[in-house]
């Protein structure tokens, strides 16, 4: 297991915060990443999916108010820092033709490989099996435990 006083380097994808804001099966992996001291990245892209998501959970009352806004205030008050960056169009290109991903997973992929660059230990917390695959393709895949 990995020692929580070690500092990482995460890119946080849609799904990993999604996790680490509500109950499901990835939850205690999530908030044991979000534990950990370091840098923990959030990108333009997975804030606007993460309004998006929890916007359209209130929307069809499938949360009600006062945890919309506990959710939110979670998501405000969270490890992450807010990234103003965008994936190189080389990048994007590249990557399209050696995994099959969506759109926005090619984006989070592209954004964290480029990311890479200036951080080499960078990591791309994901519990999408799709991303997930090309991460460790990358070299962008986890490469340690993390308490639960």
């Amino acid at each position: 297991m990995a020692t929580e006083d070690k500092a990482v380097a995460v890119y946080w994808d849609t799904s990993a915060v999604l996790s680490a804001l509500f109950s499901d099966s990835h939850s205690p992996h999530a908030q044991g990443w979000a534990k950990r001291q370091g840098f923990h990245l959030l990108s333009t892209l997975a804030y606007a999916e993460t309004c998006a998501v929890i916007a359209r959970m209130r929307r069809e009352r499938k949360l009600a108010k006062i945890l919309t806004e506990a959710a939110l205030e979670a998501f405000r008050e969270g490890p992450w820092r807010r990234v103003n960056a965008q994936p190189e169009w080389n990048h994007m290109q590249a990557l399209s033709k050696k995994w099959p991903l969506r759109g926005a997973d090619l984006w989070h992929l592209a954004l964290a490989k480029g990311l890479q660059n200036q951080i080499p230990e960078l990591i791309l917390l994901t519990f999408d099996d799709r991303l997930l695959l090309a991460a460790r393709g990358e070299s962008l895949g986890e490469r340690e435990a993390v308490r639960e």
